[in-house]
């Protein structure tokens, strides 16, 4: 027996039904296709010593962090529909990546000052053994 006493209009189905975008399938392919083309990029990335020509030694790693950075944004906003979603979901899109991008920003400012403080040398005996 069913207990549930559901009654929807048309009017409330009609807005239930409006609440989700339907996204062509030619956008899908656009979209394939630029992560197909950022792949490439970032194979390109990996196989080409950049650092020679650019003189900048971390050159290929910013690069290729660039380049995934951008395959997210593409994801989150395509295949998570955020671009299709309310304001606040946006909002807590792009604020959780530039905080990812902070975090990234303190790790390599870590890493790449680490040289700057000199670390001691080996331990001697005395006597110079």
């Amino acid at each position: 027996m069913n207990t549930h006493n559901y009654s929807f209009d048309d009017s409330e189905v009609q807005d239930v039904a409006h609440t989700h975008h339907i996204i062509e399938p030619i956008v899908y392919l656009k979209v394939f296709s630029i992560l197909v083309i950022l792949f490439l990029a970032t194979l390109g990335v990996a196989l080409f010593d950049l650092s020679k020509h650019l003189h900048w030694a971390p050159a290929n790693l910013v690069i290729a962090l660039t380049i995934a950075m951008a395959k997210a944004a593409v994801i989150v906003m395509y295949f998570m529909h955020v671009k299709y979603s309310s304001r606040l979901t946006q909002v807590f899109a792009v604020s959780a990546m530039l905080w990812l991008m902070l975090m990234f920003a303190f790790t390599f400012a870590d890493y790449f000052t680490r040289s700057w403080i000199p670390q001691p040398g080996s331990w001697t005996t005395p006597g110079g053994r």
